[in-house]
C-alpha cells in the first residue's frame, strides 16, 4: 500500500505561532504544511530559533498553534482547551526528553510505574506491564537501579519505557541524544527503530545528521519555516554499528 493512500496520523496545514515579546511580534513557526503517516520515522532538524520547539510543543499537544489546522488521528486539535489536549497528551502521545526527566529517588521501575499508577492500573497488571516494558528495551536487569547508578544510555532507555507505558501510538523524541555519548546515542536510536519496526511512529528532534539518518525523512525548518523534505532512502541501522563496535572490541 502506498503512503499517499494512507490516513495520515498527524496533518498539520497552514500552522502559524506567533509570540509576543516586549510588544514585538517573534513568529516561531509560519506556514507551516506536511504529513506524517502511520509508522513513519521523521527526524526535524534546524539551526537555533528554527521553530523546532514551537512546532514540536504543538504536535505534542502542549501549546495551541495561533492558526491553521492539526489534525491527530483525524481529530482537529488545533484549539482544543488544556484539559481536553492534558486527555490527548496522557492517552495519544509519549515523551521523551534531552535531560531524561527521570525522578532520583526512584528506581528503574519504579519511575516507569509511574504513569500507570496515575492511570489506576492495578497493582498486579502494573508490574506485569512495567518488566515487559523494560525488557523491550534491554533493562530487565536493572529495574532496580536508580538514575545514578545507570549509564547515561541506559537512562534514556528507562524513559524510553516510561514514554511507552500508556501505549501511545506516536513517540516524541526532543534531542534524545544530546547528553549521551555516540555508542550510547546509537543504543537509543536501535531501541527506537525497533519500536519503529513494531508500528510506533516516531518524531524526534536532533541537530546531529548522523542521529537524523537514522529514520526514514527528514524535515529541516530555517526561520519557522519547513525548508525542505528529505526522503532516507536506506536508514543507518544503529544494530549494525553496534556490533561492528562489538566485533571491533573483541578483536583488540
Amino acid at each position: 500500500m502506498s503512503e499517499k493512500s494512507v490516513t495520515p496520523i498527524i496533518d498539520v496545514r497552514e500552522l502559524r505561532k506567533i509570540y509576543f515579546l516586549e510588544k514585538i511580534q517573534v513568529k516561531g513557526i509560519n506556514n507551516v504544511s506536511f504529513q506524517i503517516y502511520p509508522g513513519d520515522f521523521i527526524s526535524i532538524m534546524g539551526p537555533s530559533g528554527s521553530g523546532k520547539s514551537t512546532l514540536m510543543n504543538i504536535l505534542g499537544c502542549l501549546d495551541a498553534p495561533t492558526s491553521g489546522q492539526y489534525f491527530l488521528e483525524q481529530e482537529e486539535v488545533s484549539h482544543l482547551k488544556e484539559n481536553q489536549l492534558a486527555t490527548i497528551r496522557n492517552r495519544k502521545i509519549g515523551f521523551v526528553f534531552q535531560n531524561f526527566n527521570l525522578l532520583p529517588k526512584l528506581n528503574a521501575f519504579q519511575n516507569v510505574e509511574l504513569p500507570l499508577l496515575y492511570a489506576g492500573i492495578p497493582k498486579t497488571i502494573r508490574r506485569e506491564m512495567v518488566n515487559s516494558l523494560l525488557e523491550k528495551v534491554g533493562l530487565s536487569q536493572r529495574k532496580y537501579h536508580r538514575p545514578n547508578q545507570l549509564s547515561g544510555g541506559q537512562i534514556q532507555r528507562v524513559a524510553i519505557a516510561r514514554a511507552l507505558a500508556n501505549n501511545p501510538s506516536i513517540i516524541l523524541a526532543d534531542e534524545p541524544t544530546g547528553n549521551l555519548d555516540s555508542r550510547s546515542g546509537e543504543e537509543v536510536m536501535e531501541v527506537f527503530q525497533k519500536l519503529n519496526e513494531q508500528g510506533k511512529t516516531i518524531i524526534l528532534v536532533t541537530h546531529e545528521q548522523d542521529i537524523a539518518f537514522h529514520s526514514k525523512r527528514i524535515l529541516r525548518f530555517r526561520d519557522g519555516q519547513l525548508e525542505k523534505e528529505e526522503h532516507v532512502d536506506t536508514p543507518r541501522k544503529a544494530e549494525d554499528f553496534l556490533q561492528s563496535a562489538k566485533e571491533t572490541l573483541e578483536a583488540s
